[in-house]
């Protein structure tokens, strides 16, 4: 299967001088968990995710107006139409990334998510097996602290 068959086409984006609060609404109007930054042509530059506005922006106190490109997830890793899904997957998995832009041509095209690969393969099994890799990786000490 390939990510072209996956993919949602209609992603949500903000060019490189929107706010993080102008992100977090699109998030909230647009019912999404991540926008990309574009720049001036149109080429997706870095993600904001819901996660990032939490973690770097409010929960640190940072002004809303700043610019979201200083907050977002960065180096962006993409993927491409044709590619299979179990490379996007490995893709994925070693980059700790729950979510993967989709360029043609340096277009963006689509984006994939975990979420997508649990319900458009069908295959349950290996999404779970890819969301709890990259939670892992994202956050060891909740998986590798001791208990009381």
């Amino acid at each position: 299967m390939r990510l072209s068959e996956i993919m949602t086409a209609g992603v949500v984006t903000a060019g490189a001088e929107a706010s993080a609060l102008e992100v977090a609404r699109l998030m909230r109007d647009n019912r999404v968990g991540s926008v990309v930054i574009v720049d001036s042509a149109g080429s997706p530059v870095a993600i904001l995710t819901d996660r990032d506005l939490t973690l770097r922006v409010f929960a640190e106190g940072v002004e809303p107006a700043s610019p979201a490109l200083q907050h977002a997830s960065r180096p962006l890793v993409c993927g491409e139409p044709e590619m299979e899904l179990d490379e996007a997957a490995a893709l994925m998995v070693q980059h700790r990334v729950r979510r993967l832009p989709v360029v043609q041509a340096g277009e963006l095209v689509g984006i994939v998510s975990l979420d997508d690969i649990a319900v458009r393969s069908g295959n349950l099994e290996v999404a779970q097996k890819m969301t709890q890799d990259v939670i892992e990786g994202a956050l060891p000490q909740f998986y590798f602290h001791e208990r009381g």
